[in-house]
C-alpha cells in the first residue's frame, strides 16, 4: 500500500504497510481500485454526456458515494469494498455500452479492464497495480490535490443529496474532473485551474448543504449543551449525518433511553427540529480521536455514522454499530435507518451515572452570524475586537495539536475565535470569556458547516466597503486531517484568502514545487510556534 492522504500519515511521508488510521494494506489497495473504476466511470459517463445523451441522477449519486467511502476513516471492510467495487464497475458498463457517438481516442484501461469473476481475490490482485507510483512527480501531487478536493465535495453533497438537494453544476464537475485524471497528457495549468475549480466547487457544496440543512431542520440558533451525561438508559451517536440522528431520536421516542451526541454531532442541537426531542439529553465527550477511551467509560450502546470510527477496543466493540457507508470488520451494521437493535443493546445496559460538567455553546451558523454582523462592526470600530481567528477544520491526535489550545489560552482578550469542525475540542472548553454578551469562541458547527464562516467574512468585506477580503481583521488557523478539510482549503483559496496558517503538519501529498506555488500565490504558512502566530496576529 502507499496512502498520504491524511495529515497523520507516516512520518510525514506515506503509510506502506498499515495506514496510521488502521486502514490495512487490502483495504487501502482496494480503495486505490475504487477510484480507478469511478475514474473509468467517469470516462463513459463524460462520453456519452458529450455525445448528447444524459446521465441519471442515481448514478451521479453512486459516484459521490464511491469517492466518500475513501475518506480517512470510514470504510475499514474489504467485503464492504467489494460492495462498492461491483458497484462502480456496473456503473462504468452501463456507460459503455449505452455510448453511441463516433471514436473516443485514447482509452484509458481504467475504462475498459474486465475482471473474470469480479471476486475479492480478483480485485486485490488488480489493485495492487493501479496505485501511486511516482511520489515526488508535481503533476502527481496536483493530481492528488485534486482527487482529495473531489472526495471532499463529495462528501458535502452526499449528505446534502440524502435530504434531496442536489447541484447538476457538481455533480457534472465531479465527472469531467474526474475524467481528465484520465488523460495520457496533462499539465500543470490545467491541472491547476481544475483544482481551483473544485475550491469555487467547493462553495456550493457547501453553500447546498447549508441550504439542505436549514431549510430541513431550521436555521440553529446559539444554544447550551449539558457536557456529560444524566443517570439512566443511553445511546450515543457520532459522525455528521443528521438524518441518521433523526431517526434515531424518532424511534427512542417513549423508550426511557437517553440520546447523546459525540464529536462532529453537537452542533445537532441548535437546530430548531431537534429540540422537540426532550430525550436529546447533551453531549459526551469531545473529537473523533479521543473515542476509544471515552467509549469504554459510557455505559450505553454507541452509533457511528459517516466517517469519524476508530478500531473498536474489546471493551465496547459488542455495543458499537455502523450505518450508512460507515464500514468496520467486527461491527454490527445498520440498514435502512432500523435502530431496533441498538436500542435493544441500551435498554439491557446499567446505563450512564449523572457526571455532569457544564455546558458547552454551539448554533452560530450562517443565519445568527450575519443576523449579528451589525453589532459585530459597532464592537469592531469601538475597538472592542481587534481581530478573529478562524480555527476551524480536523482535530487529531498528534501531539503538537496542543498548540490550537495555547494559541487559544494566548490569543488577546479582544480577540474572537470562529470555529467549526471537530478542531474545537481544543479549546471550545476553555472558558474563554465573552466580548460584551459576543462569546469569545463562536462556534459555527460541523467542518459540514464551514460555508457560514465564508458567508460572515462575505458579509463584513461588503459591510465595512472592502475591496479585498484580505482586508478583514480575519487571521486563518485551519487545522486539516482528512479530505473535507482539505476541499475547505480549496474553497477559501478560489475565494482568494491569504496567508492561511495550514497545521499542525503541512500535507506531505505536496510536492515541494507545488508548495512553493501556493506559498508565492497565497502565502500558505506552516506552523512554527505559538509565540511567532500570536505575534503575527497582534501585528508585531
Amino acid at each position: 500500500m502507499f496512502c498520504f492522504q491524511c495529515e497523520e500519515t507516516v512520518e510525514r511521508s506515506g503509510c506502506i504497510k498499515i495506514g496510521i488510521c488502521g486502514k490495512t494494506d487490502e483495504v487501502s489497495n482496494l480503495q486505490d481500485l475504487l477510484i480507478y473504476n469511478l475514474k473509468g466511470a467517469a470516462f463513459w459517463m463524460a462520453a456519452v454526456k458529450k455525445s448528447g445523451g444524459t446521465i441519471e441522477d442515481v448514478d451521479y449519486f453512486n459516484i459521490l458515494k464511491g469517492l466518500f467511502s475513501t475518506v480517512t476513516n470510514v470504510n475499514f471492510d474489504p467485503n464492504a469494498m467489494k460492495v462498492l467495487l461491483d458497484e462502480s464497475l456496473k456503473i462504468r458498463d452501463k456507460y459503455k455500452k449505452s455510448y453511441s457517438g463516433n471514436e473516443v481516442g485514447f482509452i484509458p484501461d481504467c475504462a475498459v479492464w474486465e475482471p473474470v469473476d469480479a471476486s475479492l481475490a480478483e480485485y486485490n490482485q488488480k489493485a495492487v497495480t493501479v496505485g501511486i507510483t511516482d511520489r515526488e512527480d508535481d503533476i502527481v501531487s496536483l493530481k492528488e490535490l485534486l482527487t482529495y478536493g473531489l472526495k471532499g465535495m463529495a462528501a458535502y453533497a452526499y449528505h446534502a443529496h440524502v435530504l434531496n438537494y442536489t447541484d447538476s453544476s457538481i455533480n457534472e464537475f465531479t465527472v469531467r474532473a474526474l475524467n481528465y485524471l484520465n488523460a495520457k497528457d496533462v499539465n500543470m495549468n490545467d491541472t491547476l485551474n481544475l483544482v481551483f475549480e473544485c475550491g469555487e466547487k467547493g462553495v456550493k457544496a457547501m453553500e447546498l448543504l447549508d441550504k439542505a440543512n436549514t431549510s430541513h431542520y431550521g436555521d440553529p440558533e446559539p444554544t447550551q449543551v449539558l457536557n456529560g451525561t444524566k443517570k439512566g438508559k443511553a445511546i450515543l451517536i457520532s459522525g455528521h449525518d443528521l438524518y441518521e440522528l433523526e431517526k434515531l431520536l424518532e424511534q427512542t421516542q417513549n423508550t426511557g433511553i437517553n440520546v447523546y451526541t459525540h464529536g462532529e454531532m453537537l452542533p445537532a442541537h441548535a437546530y430548531p427540529f431537534f429540540k422537540k426531542y426532550k430525550n436529546l439529553a447533551g453531549n459526551f465527550g469531545g473529537a473523533w480521536w479521543e473515542q476509544q477511551t471515552e467509549f469504554e467509560n459510557f455505559g450505553g450502546a454507541i452509533v457511528m455514522t459517516t466517517n469519524c470510527i476508530q478500531k473498536p477496543t474489546k471493551k465496547y466493540i459488542d455495543r458499537i454499530f455502523t450505518t450508512d457507508l460507515v464500514a468496520m470488520p467486527g461491527v454490527k451494521h445498520i440498514k435502512n435507518y432500523d435502530f431496533s437493535e441498538v436500542i435493544k443493546t441500551a435498554s439491557a445496559m446499567d446505563g450512564t451515572e449523572e457526571d455532569i460538567k457544564g455546558e458547552i455553546t454551539t448554533g452560530f451558523a450562517r443565519n445568527t452570524l450575519v443576523k449579528s454582523a451589525d453589532a459585530i462592526i459597532n464592537l469592531i470600530k469601538n475597538n472592542k475586537i481587534k481581530n478573529f481567528v478562524v480555527m476551524a477544520g480536523c482535530d487529531g491526535r498528534d501531539k503538537g495539536r496542543n498548540y490550537y489550545t495555547e494559541l487559544a489560552q494566548n490569543l488577546p482578550g479582544d480577540s474572537v475565535i470562529l470555529t467549526a469542525g471537530c478542531a474545537k475540542y481544543r479549546y471550545n472548553r476553555l472558558n474563554l470569556g465573552s466580548i460584551e454578551g459576543l462569546p469569545r469562541v463562536i462556534d459555527a458547527g460541523q467542518c459540514n458547516d464551514s460555508y457560514s464562516l465564508v458567508a460572515v467574512a462575505l458579509k463584513l468585506k461588503e459591510a465595512l466597503n472592502l475591496d479585498d477580503i484580505n482586508e478583514l481583521p480575519i487571521f486563518y488557523e485551519i487545522a486539516w486531517y482528512e479530505q473535507k478539510a482539505v476541499l475547505v482549503l480549496l474553497a477559501l483559496l478560489y475565494l482568494g484568502v491569504r496567508n492561511i496558517r495550514l497545521g499542525v503538519n503541512l500535507p506531505a501529498f505536496l510536492s515541494q514545487n507545488v508548495l512553493n506555488l501556493l506559498v508565492e500565490k497565497f502565502h500558505v504558512m506552516g506552523v512554527s510556534s505559538v509565540k511567532e502566530s500570536i505575534d503575527y496576529i497582534k501585528g508585531e
